[in-house]
């Protein structure tokens, strides 16, 4: 297996805010002050969540344009595929043994299905949304934040995880900071730049993390006794 190394998010989400919600606030309906002119436009950033109306019942969540609704289901989308992969690499790290590791990415895949809930509550999915028919794609096979088992080592150290973890958000961050390049509206640029924003804090937050953890001393990779890989 390769002992290439560098990737993503193992950093504490507990902001007040998530991307998602941030680019819903920025987001405002177009056609509200049209539709009601005596009203003022409603912010399209109110949480779906526990809010009200008058006379009862949950407030409707706040709309925003189809730009960034396809926006917020690729943003689901990456962290839902991320959180899977991570979950794969901790069950490979567990088959050799390595325990250390495999909690690490277990940690991973947790924080990742927690930002892909965040962004659902934000968003006011009640079900996980269908893949967006958008001109939006990946430049790769996979998601931005989807690691490569390429990158893999039964011997790997946390340092190399969290190397991985690192490398996932600079590439979420450049994904979005694309496509805020591109955007067809002051709208989507608007939500582009917040989730480029947030990535690029996830990398701030993972670089605090590695200068905490012991780099992996030479010859990590040596084993005296590999793994014998029956192919019968």
């Amino acid at each position: 297996m390769s002992t290439n190394t560098g990737r993503k998010k193992v950093a504490d989400t507990g902001k007040s805010t998530t991307p998602a919600k941030r680019a819903a606030t920025a987001a405002k309906t177009t056609t509200a002050k049209a539709d009601a002119p005596a009203k003022a436009p409603a912010k399209a950033g109110a949480s779906p969540k526990g809010a009200t109306r008058k006379g009862g019942g949950a407030a409707k969540p706040a709309q925003v344009s189809a730009n960034v609704r396809e926006l917020m289901i690729h943003a689901y989308a990456m962290e839902a595929e991320a959180a899977e992969r991570y979950a794969e690499f901790a069950d490979a790290m567990e088959v050799h043994n390595n325990g250390e590791v495999a909690e690490l990415f277990r940690k991973m895949a947790r924080i990742e299905n927690l930002h892909a809930q965040q962004i659902r509550e934000s968003m006011g999915w009640h079900t996980v949304p269908p893949p967006a028919d958008s001109v939006y794609r990946w430049e790769g096979l996979e998601a931005p934040e989807t690691a490569d088992h390429g990158d893999l080592h039964y011997l790997m150290t946390p340092h190399h995880a969290l190397q991985i973890a690192r490398l996932n958000e600079e590439r979420a961050k450049r994904f979005y900071a694309k496509l805020a390049i591109e955007a067809s509206d002051d709208e989507m640029r608007r939500a582009a730049i917040e989730m480029s924003e947030e990535e690029a804090d996830h990398v701030r937050l993972i670089d605090e993390w590695l200068a905490r953890t012991p780099e992996p001393e030479a010859g990590w990779s040596t084993d005296l006794d590999p793994p014998n890989y029956n192919t019968d």
